[in-house]
């Protein structure tokens, strides 16, 4: 069954999903220009949590989306691009985890980490999801419900 354009389906979820994270990263560089105090700390607090988000994010991707639109699509370069990316975003994202100062290279960490995750966000937007609304055998309304539960149960497991 193909997707209406009205339907939430699995790209409008991971799409929410870049839209607060970049609310987030947004938030970071207001704090990041910020003299008050407890700003070092909230800013660390903050990039804590975005990298949570991503590494969710990036692990239902890995686990669901990607191996689905393999199978789907003929070209699958873009995926394997999309799989690097990811690659070079853990690596940022464990070094910004290990760091426990909200210091001038943890700033240029997210910042980086950002430009990362803004550059792959253009990539699925107007590469990957068209792709994947247009494989007719892709039902990425199902494949929403499947995401949302995995992140669920991952963020449940973060929290825990």
């Amino acid at each position: 069954m193909a997707t209406t354009r009205t339907e939430a389906d699995a790209c409008t979820l991971l799409d929410t999903d870049h839209k607060a994270v970049k609310k987030m990263f947004k938030t970071y560089e207001e704090l990041a220009g910020s003299k008050a105090r407890g700003a070092a700390q909230k800013k660390l607090e903050l990039a804590h949590q975005i990298c949570q988000e991503l590494t969710v994010h990036a692990t239902v991707e890995e686990e669901i989306f990607y191996p689905a639109l393999r199978e789907a699509l003929k070209e699958t370069d873009i995926l394997a691009e999309a799989e690097v990316e990811h690659a070079g975003a853990k690596d940022l994202i464990a070094q910004i985890e290990a760091m426990e100062e909200a210091d001038e290279m943890f700033d240029a960490k997210v910042k980086v980490l950002g430009e990362y995750i803004d550059h792959h966000v253009k990539e699925e937007r107007n590469e990957i999801f068209p792709k994947a609304r247009a494989a007719k055998s892709l039902d990425l309304v199902r494949m929403r419900d499947q995401l949302m539960a995995r992140k669920e149960a991952l963020m449940g497991a973060e929290v825990a």
